[in-house]
């Protein structure tokens, strides 16, 4: 059986959700080699989550001997906000994430294809039934 692969991804939107507690998902459409496409939802903090396992399986590649070899993208910052630009924060990043999934794709196929970046944008049980 072939591995399903991603093929591209685009991250279209921001929610805000109210469970388990108010935060903010990103809507990504992804698309996969076996031609089906879905949208994930993901946490900000998910992301942070994949860039650390990746940098930590991929040390060359993230540049942690030779800074001027990184070829893994940079994720944008953590920010930190008041409550009342919770969403403008959001909003913002949306694009830089967008460039980010842009960029990680077009690495070389043993990041691509890895176990971190396969089961990141894998569809889960939560985004076929996203909450309300």
């Amino acid at each position: 059986m072939q591995l399903r692969t991603v093929l591209d991804v685009n991250v279209v939107d921001v929610l805000k959700r109210r469970n388990p507690s108010k935060h903010y998902v990103y809507l990504i459409n992804v698309t996969y080699s076996d031609s089906t496409s879905h949208i994930i939802y993901r946490r900000y903090s998910k992301f942070f989550e994949l860039q650390m396992r990746i940098l930590d399986k991929f040390p060359i590649d993230g540049g942690q001997k030779d800074p001027k070899k990184r070829i893994i993208p940079f994720l944008p910052g953590k920010v930190l906000f008041r409550r009342s630009h919770i969403r403008d924060v959001a909003v913002k990043r949306l694009k830089h994430l967008d460039n980010y999934c842009k960029a990680l794709m077009k690495l070389p196929t043993h990041i691509t294809q890895s176990e971190e970046v396969l089961k990141f944008f894998e569809t889960n049980t939560e985004d076929l039934n996203p909450p309300k």
